[in-house]
């Protein structure tokens, strides 16, 4: 009997023998997608963790938790790209995508919606991680259950790079502009108490706080106030005069709170909830609330309670109009720049239409009701005008019904001295 390293019967292995195993996974185009888009699924929450953690610990150290296992995983699979950590990362991924359907389309995360913060910029910015999560899930999997090709001809390489390059292009670009987004609040004041004195916190709808930049102008007797309500197709944008929230609102605030601040007047201008994260009439409710709060709280904010009026820019100049002629108005004066003043999709480019679509559905009682001249305006309070969609015709409209209406250019300076005899 022959005897191999003193065990009888056996022949000795060899070494490739001893040491093979499933070939570890080329960094191929599915590849690198599917990570870079777990990657950005990931740093989206992560993005949102410190203003989330300003509302509620217990969410916050749970989006912070699983973006930090996603990271691990995102540096696992790319440096040892095997079938067993990519599906550790299709598992992953879809962990994180569970918790999105948890809490946004389910609503089985009680107390709040943790995903509002990362939607303050962008409505939609929570689906953009969803979307990039989806990507990752397939991408592992696939790469996971192919066959692999220990020598991919040069050809095969360079073609599947090719047809995927865009792909990748569009996962890179979504990742990075939904972590700006929604890491728009880690800098900046936060919303804090009555007396803070520049930014406070007006109202809180479903456990979300919003916030309110109040400038007043000189010291003196009790103020005008105008508030300011930004633009941006009611799903993006925010109150900020820079950054990429005033980018994506086309926002005035600058030179328009400036203008008004040397009338005497103080501005305020807020966030509000913003579609597909916050469903209609979520931005006119949050506007009505700051108008409430600035007539409860005059006193402490140095406010004359009587004299305020609204102003807007885009779709916040719609919200602004809304509150003079919709219901019982609550503003004294409104001034209502480049701002639409219907809703119906007939005639819309297709741009405007999918904006008007994700913002406020296909319902036909939903556009109606988000458009001013769906309103008769009686004692509606002076208007100024100064274009948008259908102005002409809204204009007419609140003439008709005995409103002092103004039209104009919608110039800072001519907005200040609308609202200043308002």
């Amino acid at each position: 009997m022959k005897v191999v390293d003193g065990y009888p019967g056996t022949r000795r292995p060899s070494t490739t023998a001893r040491y093979a195993g499933p070939p570890p996974l080329r960094r191929g185009p599915v590849l690198v997608t599917a990570a870079f888009a777990a990657l950005g699924g990931a740093l989206i929450p992560a993005a949102s963790v410190p203003a989330l953690w300003r509302i509620w610990q217990f969410y916050a150290m749970l989006f912070a938790l699983v973006a930090a296992i996603e990271l691990v995983s995102f540096v696992a699979v790319l440096g040892w790209p095997t079938r067993k950590t990519a599906h550790a990362g299709a598992f992953i991924a879809a962990g994180s995508l569970a918790l999105w359907v948890a809490s946004r389309p389910l609503g089985l995360l009680t107390r709040l919606d943790p995903w509002q913060p990362a939607d303050t910029v962008v409505g939609f910015t929570d689906y953009v991680a969803a979307a990039l999560q989806v990507i990752a899930v397939f991408g592992f999997l696939v790469v996971a259950r192919r066959r692999a090709h220990l020598r991919p001809s040069t050809l095969r390489r360079v073609t599947a790079w090719i047809l995927l390059f865009p792909v990748l292009l569009v996962v890179l670009a979504a990742g990075a502009a939904g972590t700006v987004a929604a890491g728009d609040r880690i800098s900046g004041t936060a919303a804090s108490s009555l007396l803070d004195g520049s930014t406070v916190e007006y109202c809180r709808p479903d456990g979300i706080p919003l916030a309110m930049d109040l400038t007043r102008p000189a010291a003196g007797a009790a103020a005008p106030v105008a508030l300011f309500l930004h633009g941006g197709g009611l799903i993006s944008g925010n109150r900020r005069p820079s950054g990429p929230g005033a980018l994506l609102a086309g926002s005035r605030l600058a030179p328009l709170r400036d203008a008004l601040t040397a009338r005497g007047i103080a501005v305020a201008a807020i966030d509000y909830r913003l579609a597909p994260a916050a469903r209609w009439p979520a931005p006119l409710e949050d506007a009505r609330c700051a108008v409430r709060f600035l007539q409860a709280n005059a006193s402490a904010l140095n406010l004359d309670p009587a004299r305020i009026t609204a102003v807007g820019t885009g779709t916040g100049g719609t919200l602004a109009s809304l509150l003079g002629v919709a219901g019982k108005p609550e503003v004294r004066a409104v001034a209502a720049v480049d701002a639409p003043a219907d809703f119906e999709l007939a005639g819309l480019d297709p741009v405007t239409r999918a904006s008007v679509l994700l913002a406020l559905g296909r319902s036909p009682a939903t556009l109606r009701e988000a458009s001013p001249l769906a309103y008769p305006g009686v004692g509606a309070p002076a208007f100024l005008i100064a274009g948008g969609r259908k102005s002409a015709e809204f204009a007419d409209h609140l003439r008709a019904a005995g409103a002092p209406v103004t039209t104009g250019t919608g110039d800072p300076a001519e907005v200040a001295r609308f609202l200043a005899t308002g």
